[in-house]
């Protein structure tokens, strides 16, 4: 009954706390889509140098714990930026999905027909011609599944975020716990609302991995190492 009292008791908070979850997960996602974007193309790339950057970047903020990089936006940028603590947060989880997220757009851009770029070739098309109108149309319809994966885990991940005051669904847990003195209770309330969000999205993900399902079939991947356009 503690916990039934706990549940229906804090409805407005936590749905409150869900929506800043939320919001703080899209604004990641799209901060570590862009730099993800950026970082997929330097991996891809013919030139070592720029390749081995990315890679560089990959090893150096996957390295580094997730609590870690979100303290140092906070207590050290902050000190220097005005950024906010949501801000903060938000860059941090943008940052670290960025190396996955360039990881995904680097594997469905290797998943073009082949053909299709040579074909390209043939017309005369460059390099960015061919990355622009060729690949990156069809890269981004083939990461749609994995992306809506890689959302999952960067809101499972955002929980994180309650070190820097942010008033997400742990946060509150927290708050709620230690006024009510019901802590226990308290924290399988945020896994309920926090598997609730998760089943939404992995429901959205699996559908949308069928609907792509048929991009699988008959497909012949960009062979040659890692670029995209030897």
């Amino acid at each position: 009954m503690d916990l039934l009292d706990m549940i229906l008791r804090t409805i407005p908070g936590f749905w409150e706390a869900a929506w800043i979850t939320l919001k703080i997960t899209f604004v990641s996602v799209v901060i570590g889509g862009i730099l993800g974007v950026f970082i997929s193309l330097l991996r891809s790339s013919s030139s070592k140098i720029l390749c081995g950057i990315a890679r560089v970047y990959i090893s150096f903020i996957q390295g580094i714990p997730l609590i870690v990089q979100i303290s140092i936006l906070y207590f050290g940028i902050s000190s220097v930026f005005d950024l906010s603590n949501f801000w903060a947060g938000s860059f941090a989880l943008g940052i670290y999905s960025s190396t996955s997220i360039a990881e995904i757009l680097r594997r469905s851009m290797q998943r073009v027909d082949r053909g299709q770029v040579e074909a390209a070739k043939s017309l005369g098309m460059n390099k960015r011609q061919i990355v622009g109108s060729v690949i990156a149309p069809q890269a981004l319809r083939l990461s749609v599944a994995p992306m809506a994966n890689q959302f999952i885990m960067t809101l499972k991940d955002s929980s994180l975020v309650y070190i820097i005051g942010i008033a997400d669904i742990f946060a509150f847990a927290n708050r709620e716990g230690a006024n009510s003195f019901q802590q226990f209770e308290a924290y399988l309330t945020a896994g309920l609302y926090y598997l609730i969000l998760v089943s939404v999205f992995s429901y959205v993900a699996y559908k949308l991995e069928n609907h792509f399902d048929t991009e699988k079939r008959n497909r012949r991947p960009i062979q040659g190492g890692d670029s995209i356009l030897n």
